[in-house]
Protein backbone atom coordinates (compact mmCIF):
# COMPACT_ATOMS: atom_id res chain seq x y z
CA UNK A 1 0.00 0.00 0.00
CA UNK A 2 1.52 3.49 -1.08
CA UNK A 3 2.25 5.78 1.77
CA UNK A 4 0.08 9.03 1.41
CA UNK A 5 1.73 12.39 1.15
CA UNK A 6 -0.93 13.71 3.48
CA UNK A 7 -0.03 12.99 7.15
CA UNK A 8 -2.38 10.15 8.51
CA UNK A 9 -2.94 8.69 11.87
CA UNK A 10 -4.99 6.44 12.98
CA UNK A 11 -6.64 7.71 16.50
CA UNK A 12 -4.95 6.75 19.80
CA UNK A 13 -7.68 4.43 21.22
CA UNK A 14 -7.96 2.48 18.39
CA UNK A 15 -4.33 1.30 18.77
CA UNK A 16 -4.54 -0.52 22.09
CA UNK A 17 -3.34 -3.83 20.71
CA UNK A 18 -6.04 -5.51 22.71
CA UNK A 19 -9.08 -4.57 21.32
CA UNK A 20 -11.24 -5.93 18.78
CA UNK A 21 -9.61 -6.10 15.05
CA UNK A 22 -11.59 -7.92 11.95
CA UNK A 23 -12.33 -11.37 12.08
CA UNK A 24 -12.36 -13.90 9.17
CA UNK A 25 -15.35 -13.87 7.65
CA UNK A 26 -15.25 -11.86 4.82
CA UNK A 27 -12.58 -8.53 6.20
CA UNK A 28 -12.18 -5.79 3.26
CA UNK A 29 -9.75 -7.35 0.98
CA UNK A 30 -6.09 -6.37 1.04
CA UNK A 31 -6.10 -6.62 -2.86
CA UNK A 32 -8.54 -3.61 -3.02
CA UNK A 33 -7.15 -2.32 -0.19
CA UNK A 34 -3.77 -1.62 -2.36
CA UNK A 35 -5.64 -0.45 -5.56
CA UNK A 36 -5.92 2.77 -3.77
CA UNK A 37 -2.69 5.32 -4.13
CA UNK A 38 -4.01 8.00 -2.16
CA UNK A 39 -4.06 10.38 -5.20
CA UNK A 40 -6.81 12.57 -3.32
CA UNK A 41 -9.12 12.49 -6.36
CA UNK A 42 -11.89 11.20 -3.98
CA UNK A 43 -11.75 14.16 -1.75
CA UNK A 44 -13.70 16.67 -3.30
CA UNK A 45 -16.39 14.46 -4.23
CA UNK A 46 -17.26 12.70 -1.16
CA UNK A 47 -19.63 14.59 1.40
CA UNK A 48 -18.62 13.95 4.74
CA UNK A 49 -14.80 14.98 4.05
CA UNK A 50 -16.50 18.31 2.29
CA UNK A 51 -18.84 19.15 5.99
CA UNK A 52 -16.21 17.66 8.35
CA UNK A 53 -13.13 18.14 6.68
CA UNK A 54 -11.28 15.74 8.69
CA UNK A 55 -8.98 13.13 6.17
CA UNK A 56 -9.88 10.19 8.45
CA UNK A 57 -13.54 10.96 7.45
CA UNK A 58 -12.67 10.77 3.59
CA UNK A 59 -12.75 7.55 1.40
CA UNK A 60 -8.64 7.44 1.43
CA UNK A 61 -8.58 7.77 4.98
CA UNK A 62 -10.92 5.09 6.05
CA UNK A 63 -9.53 2.97 3.46
CA UNK A 64 -6.06 3.66 5.68
CA UNK A 65 -7.43 2.45 8.69
CA UNK A 66 -9.42 -0.48 7.16
CA UNK A 67 -5.39 -1.51 5.75
CA UNK A 68 -4.22 -0.29 9.90
CA UNK A 69 -6.50 -3.13 11.65
CA UNK A 70 -5.85 -5.85 8.48
CA UNK A 71 -2.33 -5.25 10.18
CA UNK A 72 -3.60 -5.39 13.16
CA UNK A 73 -1.95 -1.75 13.69
CA UNK A 74 -5.40 -0.46 14.63
CA UNK A 75 -8.39 -1.72 16.10
CA UNK A 76 -12.10 -1.21 15.93
CA UNK A 77 -12.71 0.98 18.58
CA UNK A 78 -14.61 4.30 18.97
CA UNK A 79 -11.50 5.86 17.32
CA UNK A 80 -12.16 3.94 13.95
CA UNK A 81 -15.93 3.34 13.86
CA UNK A 82 -17.02 6.79 14.15
CA UNK A 83 -15.16 7.21 10.48
CA UNK A 84 -16.37 4.42 9.59
CA UNK A 85 -19.96 4.91 10.75
CA UNK A 86 -19.45 9.30 9.26
CA UNK A 87 -19.35 7.23 5.18
CA UNK A 88 -22.83 8.09 3.64
CA UNK A 89 -22.15 5.37 1.02
CA UNK A 90 -23.03 7.62 -1.62
CA UNK A 91 -20.44 6.18 -3.68
CA UNK A 92 -19.60 9.46 -5.32
CA UNK A 93 -15.61 8.29 -4.65
CA UNK A 94 -16.08 5.47 -6.60
CA UNK A 95 -16.94 7.22 -9.59
CA UNK A 96 -13.96 9.79 -9.26
CA UNK A 97 -11.42 6.87 -8.80
CA UNK A 98 -9.02 7.31 -11.19
CA UNK A 99 -7.85 4.38 -10.08
CA UNK A 100 -11.12 2.20 -9.82
CA UNK A 101 -10.97 1.81 -6.31
CA UNK A 102 -13.81 -0.80 -5.22
CA UNK A 103 -14.66 1.43 -2.39
CA UNK A 104 -18.05 0.17 -2.12
CA UNK A 105 -16.65 -3.00 -1.87
CA UNK A 106 -14.57 -2.16 1.35
CA UNK A 107 -17.05 -0.46 3.18
CA UNK A 108 -19.91 -3.50 2.59
CA UNK A 109 -17.57 -5.49 4.20
CA UNK A 110 -16.45 -2.75 6.85
CA UNK A 111 -20.15 -2.73 8.20
CA UNK A 112 -21.01 -6.38 9.21
CA UNK A 113 -17.36 -6.46 10.86
CA UNK A 114 -18.13 -3.36 12.92
CA UNK A 115 -21.46 -5.00 13.48
CA UNK A 116 -20.36 -7.95 14.84
CA UNK A 117 -17.05 -7.14 16.46
CA UNK A 118 -17.84 -3.63 17.99
CA UNK A 119 -19.66 -2.75 21.26
CA UNK A 120 -21.77 -0.03 20.37
CA UNK A 121 -23.45 1.76 23.57
CA UNK A 122 -26.65 1.06 24.62
CA UNK A 123 -28.55 3.82 23.48
CA UNK A 124 -27.09 3.71 20.05
CA UNK A 125 -27.95 -0.32 19.95
CA UNK A 126 -31.68 0.45 21.36
CA UNK A 127 -32.05 3.59 18.16
CA UNK A 128 -30.90 0.88 15.31
CA UNK A 129 -32.71 -1.53 17.05
CA UNK A 130 -35.46 0.42 16.43
CA UNK A 131 -34.84 1.28 13.03
CA UNK A 132 -34.09 -2.20 11.87
CA UNK A 133 -36.64 -3.71 13.15
CA UNK A 134 -39.46 -1.41 12.14
CA UNK A 135 -38.73 0.36 8.63
CA UNK A 136 -37.48 -2.99 6.82
CA UNK A 137 -41.40 -4.21 7.68
CA UNK A 138 -44.32 -2.40 5.62
CA UNK A 139 -46.46 -4.79 8.06
CA UNK A 140 -44.79 -3.55 11.53
CA UNK A 141 -44.80 0.60 10.22
CA UNK A 142 -48.65 0.19 8.91
CA UNK A 143 -49.80 -0.91 13.28
CA UNK A 144 -48.18 2.66 13.47
CA UNK A 145 -49.91 4.58 11.04
CA UNK A 146 -53.14 5.12 12.82
CA UNK A 147 -51.28 6.82 15.90
CA UNK A 148 -49.39 9.05 13.41
CA UNK A 149 -52.33 10.28 11.56
CA UNK A 150 -53.75 11.53 15.22
CA UNK A 151 -50.25 12.78 16.01
CA UNK A 152 -50.32 14.73 12.53
CA UNK A 153 -53.55 15.64 12.51
CA UNK A 154 -53.49 17.06 16.29
CA UNK A 155 -50.38 19.55 15.00
CA UNK A 156 -47.75 17.95 17.33
CA UNK A 157 -45.04 18.08 14.16
CA UNK A 158 -45.43 22.11 14.28
CA UNK A 159 -44.83 22.17 17.24
CA UNK A 160 -41.84 19.92 18.04
CA UNK A 161 -40.07 21.40 14.49
CA UNK A 162 -41.19 25.14 16.13
CA UNK A 163 -39.46 24.65 19.34
CA UNK A 164 -37.32 21.93 18.79
CA UNK A 165 -38.20 20.75 22.08
CA UNK A 166 -37.20 16.71 20.67
CA UNK A 167 -34.17 17.68 19.07
CA UNK A 168 -32.64 19.06 22.46
CA UNK A 169 -33.75 15.94 23.98
CA UNK A 170 -32.39 14.02 21.36
CA UNK A 171 -31.01 15.61 18.14
CA UNK A 172 -31.11 11.53 16.43
CA UNK A 173 -35.17 11.50 17.23
CA UNK A 174 -35.81 15.09 16.37
CA UNK A 175 -34.19 14.58 12.96
CA UNK A 176 -36.42 11.21 12.73
CA UNK A 177 -39.55 13.18 13.60
CA UNK A 178 -38.70 15.74 11.17
CA UNK A 179 -38.56 13.40 8.28
CA UNK A 180 -42.01 11.99 8.83
CA UNK A 181 -43.81 12.16 5.75
CA UNK A 182 -47.66 12.93 6.01
CA UNK A 183 -49.85 9.94 6.65
CA UNK A 184 -52.63 9.16 3.98
CA UNK A 185 -55.35 7.05 4.05
CA UNK A 186 -53.96 5.26 0.97
CA UNK A 187 -51.46 4.03 3.15
CA UNK A 188 -53.84 1.98 5.39
CA UNK A 189 -53.90 -0.70 2.37
CA UNK A 190 -52.03 -2.31 -0.70
CA UNK A 191 -54.86 -1.37 -3.11
CA UNK A 192 -52.64 -2.92 -6.40
CA UNK A 193 -53.95 -6.87 -7.37
CA UNK A 194 -51.77 -9.38 -8.02
CA UNK A 195 -51.68 -9.34 -12.11
CA UNK A 196 -52.22 -5.89 -13.81
CA UNK A 197 -52.63 -6.72 -17.63
CA UNK A 198 -51.57 -4.33 -20.60
CA UNK A 199 -53.47 -2.04 -22.33
CA UNK A 200 -52.82 -2.47 -26.24
CA UNK A 201 -50.68 -5.50 -27.24
CA UNK A 202 -48.30 -6.75 -24.47
CA UNK A 203 -44.92 -6.62 -25.13
CA UNK A 204 -43.44 -7.48 -21.86
CA UNK A 205 -44.45 -9.35 -18.15
CA UNK A 206 -42.47 -7.34 -15.51
CA UNK A 207 -42.89 -7.98 -11.79
CA UNK A 208 -42.93 -4.81 -9.77
CA UNK A 209 -41.63 -4.33 -6.44
CA UNK A 210 -43.67 -2.09 -3.92
CA UNK A 211 -40.94 -1.22 -0.83
CA UNK A 212 -41.35 -0.44 2.44
CA UNK A 213 -41.43 3.38 3.07
CA UNK A 214 -42.64 3.81 -0.66
CA UNK A 215 -45.18 1.64 -0.73
CA UNK A 216 -46.62 3.05 2.87
CA UNK A 217 -45.67 7.01 2.17
CA UNK A 218 -45.45 7.35 -1.84
CA UNK A 219 -48.40 4.95 -2.75
CA UNK A 220 -49.18 7.59 -5.70
CA UNK A 221 -45.52 6.58 -7.21
CA UNK A 222 -46.30 3.02 -7.44
CA UNK A 223 -49.54 3.67 -8.86
CA UNK A 224 -48.15 5.61 -11.62
CA UNK A 225 -45.16 3.12 -12.03
CA UNK A 226 -48.24 0.56 -12.67
CA UNK A 227 -49.67 3.12 -14.86
CA UNK A 228 -46.51 3.80 -17.31
CA UNK A 229 -45.93 0.33 -17.32
CA UNK A 230 -49.28 -0.89 -18.42
CA UNK A 231 -49.99 2.35 -20.84
CA UNK A 232 -46.83 0.67 -22.74
CA UNK A 233 -47.81 -2.69 -23.22
CA UNK A 234 -46.17 -4.48 -19.93
CA UNK A 235 -48.39 -7.05 -18.07
CA UNK A 236 -47.34 -6.15 -14.50
CA UNK A 237 -47.46 -8.72 -11.43
CA UNK A 238 -46.99 -7.86 -7.74
CA UNK A 239 -46.52 -11.18 -5.34
CA UNK A 240 -48.55 -10.21 -2.46
CA UNK A 241 -45.60 -12.17 -0.43
CA UNK A 242 -42.64 -9.80 -1.17
CA UNK A 243 -41.26 -8.02 1.73
CA UNK A 244 -38.35 -5.66 2.18
CA UNK A 245 -35.77 -5.64 -0.66
CA UNK A 246 -32.74 -5.33 2.31
CA UNK A 247 -31.51 -2.10 1.47
CA UNK A 248 -31.65 -0.69 5.26
CA UNK A 249 -29.66 -3.44 6.72
CA UNK A 250 -27.64 -3.90 4.10
CA UNK A 251 -26.21 -0.25 3.87
CA UNK A 252 -25.80 -0.62 7.60
CA UNK A 253 -23.62 -4.17 7.94
CA UNK A 254 -26.99 -5.82 9.34
CA UNK A 255 -25.74 -9.00 7.07
CA UNK A 256 -27.85 -12.26 8.23
CA UNK A 257 -31.41 -9.50 7.72
CA UNK A 258 -30.68 -8.25 4.80
CA UNK A 259 -29.86 -12.04 3.78
CA UNK A 260 -32.93 -13.24 5.11
CA UNK A 261 -34.80 -10.05 3.41
CA UNK A 262 -33.09 -10.98 0.13
CA UNK A 263 -34.34 -15.06 0.36
CA UNK A 264 -37.67 -14.21 0.92
CA UNK A 265 -37.97 -11.40 -1.86
CA UNK A 266 -36.53 -14.24 -4.42
CA UNK A 267 -39.23 -16.58 -2.87
CA UNK A 268 -42.06 -14.35 -3.73
CA UNK A 269 -40.75 -13.99 -6.98
CA UNK A 270 -40.51 -18.10 -7.78
CA UNK A 271 -42.82 -19.32 -10.82
CA UNK A 272 -43.88 -15.72 -11.69
CA UNK A 273 -42.10 -16.19 -15.01
CA UNK A 274 -41.58 -12.48 -15.62
CA UNK A 275 -39.42 -10.92 -17.87
CA UNK A 276 -37.99 -8.62 -15.85
CA UNK A 277 -38.37 -6.93 -12.03
CA UNK A 278 -38.70 -3.17 -12.08
CA UNK A 279 -37.98 -1.35 -9.05
CA UNK A 280 -38.80 2.66 -8.79
CA UNK A 281 -36.64 3.47 -5.81
CA UNK A 282 -32.95 4.47 -6.27
CA UNK A 283 -31.42 2.71 -2.93
CA UNK A 284 -33.28 -0.21 -3.20
CA UNK A 285 -32.58 -1.09 -7.35
CA UNK A 286 -28.94 -1.07 -6.20
CA UNK A 287 -29.49 -3.54 -3.45
CA UNK A 288 -32.28 -5.91 -5.87
CA UNK A 289 -29.21 -5.76 -8.20
CA UNK A 290 -26.04 -7.17 -5.36
CA UNK A 291 -28.42 -9.89 -5.20
CA UNK A 292 -25.66 -12.55 -6.09
CA UNK A 293 -23.52 -10.69 -4.02
CA UNK A 294 -25.53 -11.10 -0.71
CA UNK A 295 -25.99 -14.24 -0.80
CA UNK A 296 -23.12 -15.47 -2.17
CA UNK A 297 -21.79 -17.81 0.64
CA UNK A 298 -25.73 -19.28 0.62
CA UNK A 299 -25.53 -22.57 -1.61
CA UNK A 300 -29.62 -22.45 -2.03
CA UNK A 301 -29.42 -19.64 -2.97
CA UNK A 302 -25.80 -18.47 -4.86
CA UNK A 303 -27.53 -19.00 -8.23
CA UNK A 304 -30.91 -17.72 -7.78
CA UNK A 305 -29.98 -14.78 -6.33
CA UNK A 306 -27.41 -14.01 -9.40
CA UNK A 307 -30.60 -15.01 -11.96
CA UNK A 308 -32.97 -12.27 -9.92
CA UNK A 309 -30.57 -9.81 -10.05
CA UNK A 310 -30.19 -9.91 -13.66
CA UNK A 311 -33.34 -9.21 -13.94
CA UNK A 312 -34.21 -6.05 -12.07
CA UNK A 313 -33.89 -2.64 -13.86
CA UNK A 314 -34.98 0.59 -12.51
CA UNK A 315 -38.34 1.98 -13.96
CA UNK A 316 -36.81 4.63 -15.48
CA UNK A 317 -33.61 2.48 -17.17
CA UNK A 318 -36.05 -0.43 -18.22
CA UNK A 319 -38.54 2.55 -20.00
CA UNK A 320 -35.25 4.25 -21.57
CA UNK A 321 -34.35 0.93 -22.98
CA UNK A 322 -37.53 -0.78 -24.38
CA UNK A 323 -38.97 3.11 -25.23
CA UNK A 324 -42.32 4.54 -24.58
CA UNK A 325 -45.32 3.64 -26.94
CA UNK A 326 -47.83 5.23 -25.12
CA UNK A 327 -48.17 9.42 -26.19
CA UNK A 328 -47.25 12.41 -24.52
CA UNK A 329 -48.84 15.79 -23.49
CA UNK A 330 -47.41 18.76 -21.96
CA UNK A 331 -47.83 18.83 -18.49
CA UNK A 332 -48.28 22.81 -18.25
CA UNK A 333 -50.16 25.26 -20.58
CA UNK A 334 -46.43 26.44 -21.35
CA UNK A 335 -42.40 25.63 -20.63
CA UNK A 336 -42.07 23.92 -17.70
CA UNK A 337 -38.81 24.19 -16.23
CA UNK A 338 -37.72 21.42 -13.90
CA UNK A 339 -34.43 20.21 -12.48
CA UNK A 340 -33.98 16.31 -11.94
CA UNK A 341 -32.33 15.53 -9.19
CA UNK A 342 -29.55 12.20 -8.99
CA UNK A 343 -30.18 10.10 -6.47
CA UNK A 344 -26.65 8.46 -5.47
CA UNK A 345 -27.62 4.95 -5.82
CA UNK A 346 -29.54 5.72 -9.20
CA UNK A 347 -25.85 7.49 -10.76
CA UNK A 348 -22.98 6.00 -8.42
CA UNK A 349 -24.33 2.40 -7.88
CA UNK A 350 -26.36 2.24 -11.04
CA UNK A 351 -25.19 4.03 -13.36
CA UNK A 352 -28.08 5.52 -14.25
CA UNK A 353 -28.13 9.23 -15.12
CA UNK A 354 -29.28 9.77 -18.96
CA UNK A 355 -31.86 7.99 -19.11
CA UNK A 356 -34.38 10.04 -16.51
CA UNK A 357 -33.44 13.11 -18.52
CA UNK A 358 -33.71 11.18 -21.76
CA UNK A 359 -37.64 10.65 -20.33
CA UNK A 360 -38.74 13.70 -19.21
CA UNK A 361 -37.53 15.21 -22.36
CA UNK A 362 -40.03 13.43 -24.44
CA UNK A 363 -42.82 15.10 -22.17
CA UNK A 364 -43.50 17.97 -24.63
CA UNK A 365 -42.82 21.65 -23.26
CA UNK A 366 -40.38 20.47 -20.35
CA UNK A 367 -37.17 22.08 -20.21
CA UNK A 368 -34.18 20.82 -17.78
CA UNK A 369 -31.82 22.75 -16.08
CA UNK A 370 -29.11 21.47 -14.48
CA UNK A 371 -27.48 22.74 -10.48
CA UNK A 372 -24.23 22.56 -9.05
CA UNK A 373 -23.21 20.19 -7.38
CA UNK A 374 -25.63 17.39 -8.90
CA UNK A 375 -23.50 14.23 -8.14
CA UNK A 376 -23.31 15.55 -4.25
CA UNK A 377 -25.40 13.35 -1.80
CA UNK A 378 -28.14 15.25 -0.65
CA UNK A 379 -27.72 13.64 2.98
CA UNK A 380 -30.34 10.98 3.22
CA UNK A 381 -28.57 8.21 2.65
CA UNK A 382 -30.72 5.43 3.56
CA UNK A 383 -31.05 5.87 7.31
CA UNK A 384 -28.22 8.12 7.24
CA UNK A 385 -30.05 10.97 8.46
CA UNK A 386 -31.24 9.62 11.38
CA UNK A 387 -27.81 7.90 12.63
CA UNK A 388 -25.73 11.03 11.65
CA UNK A 389 -28.35 13.93 11.46
CA UNK A 390 -25.60 16.83 12.00
CA UNK A 391 -23.58 16.39 8.40
CA UNK A 392 -27.05 15.09 6.79
CA UNK A 393 -28.37 18.64 7.84
CA UNK A 394 -25.84 20.71 6.12
CA UNK A 395 -25.48 18.47 3.05
CA UNK A 396 -29.85 18.82 2.78
CA UNK A 397 -29.23 22.67 2.67
CA UNK A 398 -26.39 22.58 0.50
CA UNK A 399 -28.67 20.56 -2.13
CA UNK A 400 -31.87 22.28 -1.60
CA UNK A 401 -30.18 25.75 -2.47
CA UNK A 402 -28.46 24.26 -5.11
CA UNK A 403 -31.76 23.23 -6.41
CA UNK A 404 -33.33 26.23 -5.87
CA UNK A 405 -30.43 28.43 -7.71
CA UNK A 406 -31.31 26.80 -10.95
CA UNK A 407 -34.79 29.00 -10.53
CA UNK A 408 -37.20 25.03 -11.82
CA UNK A 409 -40.87 25.08 -10.90
CA UNK A 410 -40.68 21.82 -9.78
CA UNK A 411 -37.93 19.12 -8.76
CA UNK A 412 -37.99 15.40 -10.20
CA UNK A 413 -36.60 13.11 -7.70
CA UNK A 414 -36.43 9.08 -7.85
CA UNK A 415 -35.74 8.11 -4.29
CA UNK A 416 -38.31 8.68 -1.46
CA UNK A 417 -35.30 9.33 1.21
CA UNK A 418 -33.76 12.32 -1.36
CA UNK A 419 -37.36 13.38 -1.82
CA UNK A 420 -38.42 13.69 2.17
CA UNK A 421 -35.19 14.99 2.85
CA UNK A 422 -35.34 17.44 0.03
CA UNK A 423 -38.52 18.39 1.11
CA UNK A 424 -37.77 18.74 4.70
CA UNK A 425 -34.96 21.35 3.68
CA UNK A 426 -37.27 23.23 1.27
CA UNK A 427 -39.91 23.84 4.03
CA UNK A 428 -36.98 24.61 6.66
CA UNK A 429 -35.97 27.53 3.45
CA UNK A 430 -39.92 28.34 3.22
CA UNK A 431 -40.19 27.62 -0.47
CA UNK A 432 -42.95 25.98 -1.96
CA UNK A 433 -41.57 23.68 -4.96
CA UNK A 434 -43.09 20.37 -5.69
CA UNK A 435 -41.16 17.45 -5.87
CA UNK A 436 -42.73 14.59 -8.01
CA UNK A 437 -41.33 11.49 -8.99
CA UNK A 438 -40.10 11.22 -12.65
CA UNK A 439 -42.57 8.22 -13.48
CA UNK A 440 -45.18 10.62 -11.74
CA UNK A 441 -44.75 13.19 -14.01
CA UNK A 442 -44.87 10.69 -17.16
CA UNK A 443 -47.52 9.22 -15.71
CA UNK A 444 -49.71 12.62 -16.05
CA UNK A 445 -48.35 12.96 -19.21
CA UNK A 446 -50.15 9.86 -20.90
CA UNK A 447 -53.35 10.66 -18.93
CA UNK A 448 -53.21 14.19 -20.33
CA UNK A 449 -53.55 15.28 -16.65
CA UNK A 450 -52.11 19.13 -16.25
CA UNK A 451 -49.94 19.78 -13.01
CA UNK A 452 -50.66 23.37 -11.21
CA UNK A 453 -47.82 25.37 -10.10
Amino acid sequence: MQTSEVPLSIPADSATKNLNGFDAKHPPDPKLIDTCVHCGFCLSTCPSYRVIGKEMDSPRGRIYMMDAINEGEAALAEGTVQHFDSCLGCLACVTTCPSGVQYDKLIAATRPQIERNYPRSLPDQLYRKLIFNLFPYPNRLRVLLAPLLIYQKLGFPKFFRATGLLKQISPRLGAMESMLPDVKLKSFVDTLPEVIPAQGKKRYRVGVILGCVQRLFFTKVNEATVRVLTANGCEVVIPKSQGCCAALPEHQGQKEQAQALARQMIDSFEGTNVDFVIINAAGCGHTLKEYGHILSDDPNYREKAKAFAAKVKDAQEFLAEVGLTAKLSPLTDGELVMVYQDACHLLHGQKISVQPRQLLRQIPGVKLREPIDAALCCGSAGVYNMLQPEVAEELGQQKVTNLLNTGAQLIASANPGCSLQIIKHLQLQEKDVPVVHPIELLDYSIRGVKIEL
